[in-house]
């Protein structure tokens, strides 16, 4: 059985919801939990780690509730999209504020404010040492964020992919409404799918499964636990 090995982790993509940025306001932006991530993804640099972000855009926007109100699909994807840009780009000015550098990579061509991917060119500037914002998803409407994050994890030869939650890790059912439910500290991509279990959906889970990119599931609204889930074996649960 594979154990978690931090000290082979150099580099992971890290996904968050988008309302994690918004914190207890449920919309927009909240000022102290965008100044802690950007100090808590800098402490993980300083560790010698390269980072890769993708952020959603539910803070702003979200494609379901458009398609519930009778917005074409696409439509609803595309503007989804558009809010992760803006994301982003929010993120890497409280990143850059602290003195360090970072850049945002969009799926979309919005030249005047980021980069267009080409995962070359993600890659140089990890190199360089910078944090980088990996926006817009995949680019395509029907794809999850979950599904650009492990996507781009394949593509930068990511070493983890970490998925920032509420909870602390994966359990047998949702902690919140049934107290009982077990919490796995590991657990194989097949016993996953044995047991239905709700980490991603199956697109991103089965690009992780069939490219061995193992899948670290964390509570991001702790403090510090960024750096505890890549350093601490018993923090969060190892998929793999």
């Amino acid at each position: 059985m594979p154990q978690y090995e931090p000290e082979k982790i150099q580099r992971v993509v890290l996904k968050i919801s988008g309302e994690f940025l918004a914190g207890d306001r449920g919309y927009g932006y909240d000022h102290d939990v965008l100044e802690r991530l950007a100090e808590e993804l800098i402490d993980i640099k300083k560790l010698g780690i390269s980072v890769g972000i993708v952020i959603g855009g539910g803070n702003l926007y979200r494609g379901a509730k458009g398609e519930a109100e009778g917005l074409d699909r696409v439509t609803g994807d595309n503007v989804g999209m558009l809010a992760t840009i803006q994301n982003s780009l929010v993120l890497n000015d409280y990143i850059r504020r602290m003195n360090f550098q970072a850049e945002v990579f969009s799926a979309l061509q919005c030249d005047k404010v980021c980069h267009f991917y080409i995962p070359r060119e993600a890659e140089v500037s990890l190199r360089k040492g910078r944090i980088v914002l990996l926006a817009a998803g995949t680019g395509n409407p029907f794809f999850t964020t979950d599904t650009a994050a492990v996507l781009r994890a394949v593509e930068l030869k990511a070493d983890l992919v970490l998925k920032g939650t509420k909870v602390d890790g994966v359990f047998s059912s949702d902690p919140v409404k049934n107290k009982k439910a077990v919490f796995y500290p590991e657990i194989t991509f097949d016993e996953v799918l044995a047991k239905r279990l709700n980490v991603m959906d199956m697109t991103a889970f089965s690009l992780a499964r069939d490219n061995n990119i193992p899948i670290k599931v964390f509570n991001i609204t702790k403090k510090g636990n960024i750096r505890a889930a890549i350093l601490k074996r018993d923090e969060g649960t190892f998929i793999y």
